[in-house]
């Protein structure tokens, strides 16, 4: 699964409002300081920008670092803020030719303190800016010009051919389409755990390479890492500078993963066609295509913010939809709660919190709205399933294998035992130690 932004913030005083990639402190004292302290900004300071990259996106602009992988909105006037100064003119003079050009006054010099927090700035004046080390990324050596065909648009041609195919050959052959029994291809559960588990991971490491992979032919970085999504353990990798491409670059690099299991589970369909039902070959194929395919419908729970989220993101000209989304389902249910409250003490409630969706433009303030159903009937269901389905199974099985331990099993029993904790509770304890480490993680970055 993709990942590529982090929460929303408020923005500088220079007369624009932004959404990024990363916090923002306005009221910061000490951006872009110097060892001695942070220099002074007067209407004769120059600044050196580090190499941004600039899109247009609907009413705004969005401008960013590459090689951080931080970017912002603004409106016009702050990307012509931004190219003024990049082009080597002072505050004073950038203030001066705004007001000219839009009739409006603008503080620059917090303009450039903001651009200063966001690591855009590489000097004030004579103070070089401390710049932060960027992030490290995956597979540091594949360049662009590696990988470039990957964004040939000739390529989904051709996966839609390859899906065609197999779609037709599937009509013709109903017989084919997978089962939950072609996973147990083997008597031995074990033999089925650990070839599942193999299998499933290796086409997971493929669907996440297809994102990196196909950013990095867009000129984007981006580094893959364990993560969690509520109860799901999942690869993710952060590609969060493709929002500085162009549109179908930015589309393309969403979906290359469901791209990739659809082609993968299309070229195993017209290898199992004429395979006969029952040998070993037909049913490693057909376990082989369902675990293929089995990623494909958790990429529809748009609500733990999969490959299809942030199409959904895109689409609809949204910044931080999860974020926004989720701000407004709490906000509706802390309102819920009070009204509640106040019509037990026969009140009226009153307007204590503001709605954080009333600021956001309104095709944006429509979308999350209706996302924020989405996340909270969809998260209820998952959290619901886990513990009514998922932890009473995993719990049974431990417990089975606990017991299944011991010289009166038998080699085989043994065996089996030792898989399923090995396996099951691997894949539990993982994803505990990932769920914490990203949480240190989250409350060391909300500190700093």
């Amino acid at each position: 699964m993709t990942d590529t932004a982090g929460p929303a913030a408020d923005a500088s005083e220079a007369g624009t409002s932004t959404s990024t990639g990363t916090d923002i402190d306005p009221d910061a004292a000490a951006v872009g300081a110097a060892a001695d302290g942070p220099p002074r900004i007067t209407p004769t300071t120059r600044v050196l920008l580090h190499d941004l990259a600039v899109r247009r996106d609907r009413d705004e602009w969005i401008v960013g670092r590459m090689a951080t992988r931080t970017f912002v909105a603004l409106p016009a006037a702050g990307a012509r803020a931004v190219e003024l100064l990049g082009a080597g003119l002072s505050v004073g003079r950038t203030e001066e030719s705004l007001r000219a050009e839009t009739g409006e006054e603008f503080d620059i010099a917090d303009f450039v303190g903001d651009l200063a927090a966001l690591g855009f700035v590489a000097r004030i004046g004579d103070h070089a800016v401390p710049d932060a080390e960027p992030p490290r990324a995956s597979l540091p050596w594949l360049r662009p010009r590696h990988v470039r065909l990957a964004l040939h648009p000739v390529l989904p041609l051709l996966v839609g051919a390859l899906l065609a195919a197999a779609v037709v050959v599937l009509v013709r052959r109903p017989d084919l389409l997978p089962g939950y029994r072609d996973l147990l291809w083997s008597r031995h559960g074990s033999v089925v755990l650990l070839s599942g588990a193999a299998a499933g991971w290796t086409l997971l490491l493929a669907h996440e390479l297809a994102h990196l992979v196909t950013a990095r032919a867009a000129g984007v970085p981006g580094k893959m890492r364990l993560g969690t999504r509520l109860q799901f353990l999942v690869m993710q990798t952060d590609i969060s500078g493709i929002e500085l491409a162009p549109r179908r670059h930015r589309l393309t690099a969403y979906l290359a993963g469901i791209a990739l299991n659809l082609s993968v589970a299309s070229s195993l369909v017209l290898a199992l066609a004429p395979t006969e039902p029952g040998t070993t070959a037909h049913r490693l194929l057909a376990a082989a295509l369902l675990l293929a395919l089995l990623p494909l419908p958790f990429q529809c729970m748009v609500f733990t913010r999969t490959d299809l989220y942030f199409v959904l993101q895109d689409l609809t000209g949204c910044r931080d939809l999860y974020g926004d989304g989720l701000a407004y389902a709490r906000y509706r249910a802390r309102r819920s709660v009070r009204t509640v409250r106040t019509a037990r003490r026969g009140v009226r409630a009153g307007d204590r919190d503001d709605d954080p969706s009333a600021r956001l433009p309104a095709h944006e303030r429509r979308a999350v709205r209706l996302y924020s159903v989405v996340l909270v009937v969809g998260t209820a269901a998952c959290l619901t399933f886990m513990a009514a389905v998922t932890l009473p199974v995993d719990i049974a099985l431990l417990v089975r294998a606990v017991r299944g331990l011991g010289p009166g099993h038998g080699l085989a029993g043994n065996a089996d035992a030792v898989t399923v904790l090995v396996v099951l509770g691997g894949v539990n304890v993982l994803w505990l130690v990932t769920w914490w480490r990203n949480r240190r993680s989250r409350r060391s970055a909300g500190a700093t």
